[in-house]
């Protein structure tokens, strides 16, 4: 297994090799939120692949993460070929006092490489096992669909609210962003927290709870609420917004 997972990080890092070199051509690497998804769907599938075991429990850990892996990476390159390129990249290699080449490799592609895979741990590892799926799986299995559909029905919303002119410079705070600041985020967090419970099935899979730990911290404290609200503060209306919706995890919004 050891040396499975040693071949998955030296794919994962050809590959974001191979993106760098494509960002360096575009002067832009916005796309690689894209490949947060698809790359952990990548590495599931390498996983499966090696490990050989293909029964029930096997089959519903890959499936549930090529459906996370695939709506995600999807959606995210459709809204970066829709939107062009990120603001928040621009800054952020804008203030590195590099040129773009070794900034963004080192800044955006590495630390996403080291990110990727460690968060990818249980999809990989929950693999080394032909273990039937039992209780704690079938919770997994439920707590990743609600995670995937709570998300893509925020991304849905937002994309609507987005499309009408007249919610320019707007909060959206409609459909599931009533109950929460961070809908999107919140079922990303669900569905790795699932996904997880899924490979805690396996002998090697229970040990890889370091990987939602570290998820939920980067959609709650680093690179997923937190650059949204200091985008949105902006907005006339985000104080009141703030006052009445749950910062993350959904509930009854206060009366104004």
């Amino acid at each position: 297994m050891i040396a499975h997972i040693a071949l998955n990080a030296a794919i994962s890092a050809a590959c974001f090799g191979a993106l760098w070199l494509v960002g360096v051509r575009l002067k832009d690497v916005s796309f690689i939120d894209s490949w947060w998804g698809l790359g952990i769907g990548v590495l599931a599938l390498a996983a499966y692949l090696e490990a050989g075991a293909h029964g029930p429990h096997n089959k519903l850990l890959l499936v549930l993460c090529e459906a996370w892996a695939l709506r995600l990476g999807l959606y995210l390159l459709w809204r970066w070929r829709r939107n062009g390129p990120d603001a928040r990249y621009a800054r952020l290699l804008g203030r590195v006092k590099m040129s773009f080449a070794p900034a963004s490799l080192l800044y955006v592609f590495a630390l996403q490489f080291v990110l990727q895979f460690i968060v990818s741990l249980p999809v990989q590892m929950g693999q080394w096992s032909e273990t039937a799926v039992g209780p704690l799986g079938i919770a997994g299995a439920a707590l990743t669909a609600f995670g995937i559909a709570f998300e893509s029905v925020a991304d849905w919303q937002l994309v609507r609210f987005k499309s009408d002119p007249e919610n320019a410079g707007h909060v959206m705070g409609l459909g599931l962003w009533r109950y929460t600041r961070h809908p999107n985020h919140f079922g990303d967090a669900c569905a790795w927290w699932g996904l997880y419970l899924v490979a805690a099935e396996s002998p090697y899979g229970i040990w890889t709870f370091p990987a939602p730990i570290l998820m939920t911290w980067l959609l709650t404290s680093w690179s997923g609420a937190p650059t949204v609200e200091r985008r949105m503060r902006r907005r006339p209306d985000y104080a009141a917004y703030v006052a009445r919706t749950p910062g993350f995890v959904p509930w009854v919004p206060k009366k104004s």
